[in-house]
């Protein structure tokens, strides 16, 4: 029934829905930059779900957005502007189509691989961009393999029985978006530095994605082997 306004749960309701989704984390007695956030995610979400627009959609056109700061990067000029707003749009849907998801009882394990599926294509593209910037390939391809070995370590663990929210680290995708948007804009600014401002961004996107995995790897480490799973060799 496209089209037709639906009754949507309001912003408590959204956040204990939410929680009961992230491992019992409570962001009414957290901290108040995550409850901001959710706020304006719930604000933002509302009219999606009143008009019972799939989440799918909302991640497809998050990814849309990001792909946009491809050819933005590759005009150069003043046009890596625009990309920033893509990223910064890009990344508001990646929130938006959870909060619409958990709005319209629309959650579902498929939901989660196509969300997951979907911030990987939107870290290749943010890291195309900034290659087409003039990024070094070579620092390219290592931020790549960083940023990927955070995001596998991460789903295994979970399915070792980790909790997804029990760290938070340094590498974590909105980080990597600022990053990323940071290479954008400083191109836009200085055309002339925009190699070097592009390879300083993927320099950073390799750091940041490093350290994370590291945070990660120890607290999953201390997390499992207190849960008894800590073992040199689970069984595949």
């Amino acid at each position: 029934m496209g089209g037709v306004h639906r009754p949507v749960p309001n912003r408590e309701t959204y956040l204990a829905r939410w929680a009961t989704l992230h491992g019992g984390y409570d962001p009414a007695n957290g901290l108040w930059l995550v409850r901001a956030w959710l706020g304006l995610i719930h604000r933002l979400a509302s009219p999606f779900a009143a008009l019972r627009v799939p989440p799918s959609a909302v991640t497809a056109a998050g990814v849309a957005l990001v792909a946009l700061a491809v050819p933005a990067a590759a005009t150069g000029g003043r046009w890596p502007l625009l990309g920033v707003a893509a990223l910064l749009l890009g990344g508001l849907a990646d929130s938006v189509d959870g909060a619409v998801a958990v709005l319209t009882d629309r959650v579902s394990a498929w939901g989660y691989v196509l969300d997951s599926v979907a911030d990987r294509c939107g870290d290749a593209l943010c890291l195309l961009a900034l290659w087409y910037l003039g990024a070094p390939g070579g620092l390219v391809v290592a931020a790549g393999v960083a940023l990927g070995l955070l995001e596998y370590t991460r789903a295994r663990a979970g399915c070792a029985g980790f909790a997804e929210i029990g760290v938070v680290t340094v590498g974590e995708r909105p980080t990597r978006l600022i990053v990323a948007g940071f290479g954008l804009a400083g191109a836009g600014v200085v055309p002339g530095l925009a190699g070097t401002v592009a390879g300083a961004a993927a320099g950073g996107t390799l750091a940041v994605a490093v350290i994370g995995l590291g945070q990660l790897t120890v607290t999953v480490r201390a997390a499992l082997a207190g849960d008894g799973q800590g073992g040199d060799r689970p069984a595949d």
